[in-house]
């Protein structure tokens, strides 16, 4: 399994500066966010092969602010374009996946409504990420949506694409239920994953192992049951504290939760 962490995660004052403390700290991977133009797409994708690390995936930042399920139609236009955004970008920095929050369900947008709407505006974005090669992958998030395994592994079948697969977040996931019956469910669905703690006798997030009642152990043996093999993100705040060691601490905890604690 390769270790992967948010560009967010990593503080520093330069880009390059942060990329090389990623992969100081023993990072396969790492995780941006969309890119405007082809000369930051270039100097992305230069600086992360010449410190020898990968850019495996893009998160899509428009969602939250511009829901492709919100009523307006203009708005819901700008989100799928921001969706394409994150396409050109992941294409050109050689990732091979986008992260998208499928749907935001509110006092305005009803349950079904999301649902619906959601694959209505995700289905023609499925022919760009096959011009490109890149996969569009939806997260479990706190948006009130897929609230079950079977709902979600229902949600991504029914778009009968390869190219529309699941980004699980472990941590997310605790609120509602046991991220291991997840994965199991999931299954080979899971293309990307995410970790943080969770504290669900505090219902808080805490970094990976401190205060964390996740039990690692059980969530690595369903990753590998269901032949999982693919990058564990970490995506958690910068310690001002520490904000260095912090990165070298994630890693650490990472290598122990991958090995078995």
């Amino acid at each position: 399994m390769k270790k992967g962490i948010c560009l967010g995660s990593v503080p520093g004052e330069s880009l390059e500066g942060r990329f090389k403390l990623a992969k100081d700290a023993e990072f396969d991977g790492i995780e941006i966010g969309p890119l405007s133009n082809a000369e930051e797409r270039r100097e992305y994708k230069s600086l992360a092969d010449t410190v020898g690390l990968e850019i495996h995936s893009v998160m899509n930042q428009v969602h939250w602010s511009l829901p492709i399920t919100d009523p307006d139609p203009e708005v819901r236009k700008k989100s799928v374009q921001g969706m394409i955004t994150s396409l050109d970008t992941a294409q050109a920095v050689g990732a091979d996946a986008v992260l998208l929050v499928p749907a935001v369900v509110n006092e305005d947008v009803p349950y079904n409504v999301a649902y619906e709407r959601s694959q209505a505006e995700i289905r023609p974005l499925i022919k760009e990420a096959e011009e490109r090669n890149v996969l569009i992958t939806v997260e479990n998030v706190w948006n009130k949506f897929l609230l079950s395994p079977l709902e979600f592994a229902r949600y991504v079948d029914e778009f009968e694409s390869d190219y529309v697969q699941a980004y699980f977040d472990v941590g997310n996931i605790v609120i509602f239920g046991y991220p291991e019956q997840w994965i199991r469910i999931l299954g080979k669905r899971i293309k990307k994953v995410h970790v943080k703690g969770f504290n669900a006798d505090e219902r808080r997030f805490t970094y990976l192992i401190e205060d964390c009642t996740i039990n690692w152990n059980a969530v690595m043996e369903a990753f590998h049951e269901v032949g999982y093999d693919g990058y564990m993100t970490a995506e958690l705040p910068v310690n001002w504290d520490d904000p260095e060691g912090t990165v070298y601490n994630i890693s650490k905890d990472m290598d122990k939760i991958i090995a078995g604690l």
